[in-house]
């Protein structure tokens, strides 16, 4: 198995776009990218925009060598309602656009399905490709409650095996960490706690439960690759935020780390660093 981050907030801009290849089949998931339109009180810097659009170009390449897509939710960061053509002959996989959805997101789906052949919804089903499974969570929350919905997690084992959390901003409930320990994969993709509104939409305790389920996956399972990105890496300071998961991940031979770092590369943090790209471009 060959797992790749595509686009992450780390590599440049919103996303959790992920290209996962086998001898049997090639998927990507949530093959979406966006930028945050305010931060700091200013929109996304040229440069921002610049970055969205080579990551686009990159995961356009990623869906045309794909022969399986997957949505996990309806947010613009983890889909592209107007592509849909990219999609065409693909086996796409989605999480059901009425059950488990907000008002906002069933909107987005209706339109974005309406496009669409060859689909089926995902939500707590299995698919065999040859020797390679995918497995699908039952929707959790998007976050702390059901304000912004729910997402699905997506579990894959040809042999070696992939898990990968999709929006649950922590993982802040023992619901969204459930999946991932029950299905104790090697490589782990999970969207970090929301540490830059700490405060603000993230609470403290969030951000404890947070930790503390991190740690109960990385000694419950056999996770050797720990990723946590996306809503953690908008902040500038993220290392120190989950300072305890990464030094119990020493301790016990886990590599926490973010996708841009787990592709050999140097994190890109864009949209942390808006202020400064007005100040100095």
């Amino acid at each position: 198995m060959e797992v790749i981050p595509i686009a992450f907030d780390s590599l440049g801009a919103r996303s959790m776009c992920t290209l996962v290849r086998t001898a049997d089949v090639t998927v990507i998931i949530d093959p979406g990218v966006a930028l945050g339109p305010k931060r700091y009180g200013l929109p996304p810097h040229p440069k921002e925009v610049d970055r969205m659009k080579e990551l686009w170009e990159d995961i356009k390449k990623g869906i045309e060598e794909s022969d399986v897509a997957v949505v996990t939710h309806y947010h613009y960061d983890h889909h592209s309602p107007e592509e849909t053509d990219l999609l065409k002959g693909k086996r796409i996989l989605l999480k059901h656009p009425k059950e488990k959805i907000n008002r906002s997101q069933m909107g987005r789906a209706a339109y974005f399905i309406e496009k669409l052949d060859n689909y089926d919804f995902a939500d707590g089903k299995e698919y065999e490709f040859g020797n390679t499974l995918l497995k699908f969570s039952q929707p959790v929350f998007h976050g702390a409650n059901s304000r912004l919905g729910y997402v699905i997690e997506l579990y894959i084992d040809d042999g070696d095996s992939f898990a990968f959390s999709s929006d649950v901003e922590g993982p802040i409930h023992g619901e969204q960490v459930e999946f991932l320990i029950e299905t104790k994969a090697e490589t782990v993709f999970i969207d970090g706690p929301m540490t830059y509104m700490l405060g603000y939409r993230f609470s403290a305790r969030s951000l404890e439960n947070s930790i503390e389920n991190l740690i109960t996956l990385m000694e419950r399972t056999d996770v050797k690759d720990l990723v946590l990105d996306h809503h953690l890496t908008r902040d500038i300071n993220f290392r120190e935020k989950i300072n305890e998961v990464r030094e119990r991940g020493e301790e016990i031979g886990v590599r926490v780390m973010t996708a841009a770092e787990f592709s050999g590369k140097e994190n890109l943090l864009l949209e942390a660093l808006r202020k400064e790209l007005y100040q100095n471009y």
